[in-house]
């Protein structure tokens, strides 16, 4: 499998939206997001991530030749049963990471942590497994990423603070609205706008947070002015424009937990989720995000 392909089929170019839902996670469980490690759950959950797309595309080939025919599988660039193997591979080595990273950090929750992993990876094949006639799709998509949040927590403390329960809802109802668009992707259109009001969830919050000093405010309204401007392109729906939405949307989760953090506390940690944002967006000109 030649690079180009691997980097094409993992869309790693959206990996730091993952880094930052590791240092939301750790920080707002309650913990140190600067700790060692939180540098291997950030490597954990980016071979969860990269195993998902493997997956994704391998049980998507008989679709993908009708509707995405330039995928890597279907264009006869790599076989399925390879991205299968390497998928799961992918997965495996995520639990692997998982147990280094519960292992730097004894005060955590261990086995519970290690059960959360196993209950992302189970999550993420059952969701690239059943999402093109899943109706509730959208939810299994956004509980991959609760999971990635509190995976994270369970591996910094024993009891993770109410803060972690609130991000994880936060986070929930930005990937339903964000899963609702991409199912939309291959026809170029939207069909229904109400589901992409859970997209409003973290804007709506954050509003009722803007005592919380300047920086918070300013990324309010910088995540205001993203989402304002992915809605505008599914509202204007011009060719290509879903597509260029999905990836703008994907890209926000690094700022939406750069909001949570900033209003929490971490400015450090939230100004490094603004930095993944841009490292995002930089990557998606390379490799395709979607």
């Amino acid at each position: 499998m030649s690079p180009p392909v691997w980097l094409s089929l993992g869309r790693v170019s959206n990996l730091p939206t993952v880094w930052t839902n590791a240092l939301a996670g750790t920080a707002l469980a309650g913990a140190d997001p600067w700790h060692r490690a939180t540098l291997l759950v950030c490597l954990a959950l980016s071979s969860f991530y990269v195993g998902g797309m493997y997956l994704n595309d391998a049980f998507d080939a008989a679709v993908d030749r009708r509707e995405r025919p330039e995928r890597p599988i279907p264009s006869g660039r790599v076989a399925a049963e390879t991205v299968f193997a390497a998928g799961f591979g992918w997965l495996l080595g995520g639990l692997v990471l998982l147990a280094a990273a519960v292992a730097a950090r004894p005060e955590g929750a261990g086995l519970l942590a290690i059960v959360a992993g196993i209950g992302l990876a189970a999550t993420i094949v059952f969701y690239d497994w059943h999402h093109k006639t899943n109706p509730l799709s959208p939810l299994v998509m956004g509980l991959c990423r609760v999971l990635a949040y509190l995976v994270a927590g369970l591996v910094a403390v024993a009891q993770p603070a109410p803060g972690l329960w609130f991000l994880a809802g936060i986070g929930l109802c930005w990937l339903v609205g964000l899963t609702y668009a991409a199912k939309q992707e291959a026809f170029d259109r939207i069909e229904r706008f109400w589901p992409l009001s859970f997209l409003f969830a973290p804007v709506a919050w954050g509003l009722f947070r803007l005592d919380a000093g300047f920086f918070p405010g300013v990324l309010l309204a910088l995540l205001a002015l993203w989402l304002g401007y992915a809605l505008w392109l599914l509202w204007r729906r011009a060719r290509g424009d879903v597509p260029r939405a999905v990836a703008a949307l994907i890209a926000g989760i690094a700022l939406v937990d750069a909001l949570v953090l900033a209003a929490a506390g971490h400015p450090s940690a939230a100004a490094m989720a603004v930095v993944c944002f841009a490292l995002t967006l930089a990557g998606q000109r390379w490799i395709a995000g979607t």
